[in-house]
């Protein structure tokens, strides 16, 4: 008579013995494999709609001021635009493919690919075509010291999005170091979103003609220092919340409701400038905080 072997018994053995065969499983139907295959598309479709907002952002801050487009933009406002809208397919591949239960290691670097296209370069191409970098180091005429500290800053900004999208990947591998509540350092989004605020606040401002030529150049001189700011908020240790998993996702408080619905009030009233404030009072809070943590010590 065969020895029989329950289920429980089947995984006490093969965890215990590495060498032990495991249990038979059904293969899944071609109907099902054709179904699996349709839904880990979905992810990658999202990923690439990342990846071709951020090239659509870089092509639209290259075009000239006096282009026309539909509904009054600028290309620099579209250009921002255009980071916003990948931050949604961003925010929507990675839980698409946790629904589907089809994460995977090439996902992963697909969307850091993206990511650095999008969160990356753009931002900083955008902040270079508004504040009007003509060509330095390679030109007498357009070599100014001005335009050599944008270029700089730009750079610096690229290379600190892409040391921190590397340690983000580094991050995910080791579960022990992963927190679902914050992030060590400020995330590429919220350092892209804060500089593609403070621009599309800059062109709103610049088409409106409600600012003096000086108050534009001293906020486009603002926007820059505030791109190296975030660029190194990207690779700091500072701990910035979550705001989805920490606000969103389960049961709220009244003044976390009462907290959203201020925000959707306020981007009803003036969505430039609460866009630009929100993304702009995230960057601080973890700096803000930390000073603020220091001075509560030294005052105990």
């Amino acid at each position: 008579m065969p020895n029989m072997v329950s289920p429980s018994q089947q995984d006490e053995r093969v965890a215990a013995d590495p060498d032990w065969p495991e249990p038979a499983t059904k293969p899944p139907t071609r109907r099902r494999r054709a179904a699996m295959r349709t839904i880990a598309v979905l992810p990658t479709l999202f990923t690439l709609g990342n990846l071709l907002c951020g090239f659509g952002s870089v092509f639209y801050a290259s075009r000239s001021p006096a282009t026309d487009l539909p509904l009054g933009w600028s290309p620099l406002a579209l250009a921002a635009a255009f980071i916003f809208l990948g931050m949604v397919f961003d925010g929507l591949d990675g839980r698409i493919a946790r629904l589907t239960r089809h994460t995977s290691d090439l996902g992963e670097q697909l969307d850091s690919m993206a990511d650095m296209v999008t969160f990356g370069v753009a931002p900083a191409f955008l902040a270079v075509q508004l504040i009007g970098v003509e060509t330095p180091f390679f030109s007498e005429a357009g070599d100014r010291l001005f335009d050599r500290v944008v270029i700089v800053i730009a750079c610096i900004y690229i290379a600190c999005a892409a040391l921190r999208l590397a340690r983000f990947n580094i991050e995910l591998a080791n579960p022990e170091q992963a927190d679902h509540s914050s992030f060590e350092g400020l995330p590429s989004p919220g350092a892209a979103g804060t500089v593609a605020s403070l621009g599309l606040l800059h062109q709103h401002f610049l088409i409106d003609r409600v600012a003096t030529h000086w108050s534009i150049r001293i906020a486009a001189v603002g926007m820059v220092a505030i791109m190296m700011l975030a660029g190194f908020a990207m690779v700091s240790r500072l701990r910035y919340v979550h705001v989805v998993n920490r606000y969103v996702r389960g049961r709220a408080g009244f003044g976390t409701i009462a907290m959203i619905v201020a925000l959707g009030l306020l981007l009803l009233i003036h969505p430039q400038g609460s866009i630009a404030g929100g993304f702009t009072f995230y960057a601080l809070s973890a700096p803000v905080g930390w000073v603020w943590a220091k001075l509560l010590r030294r005052a105990a």
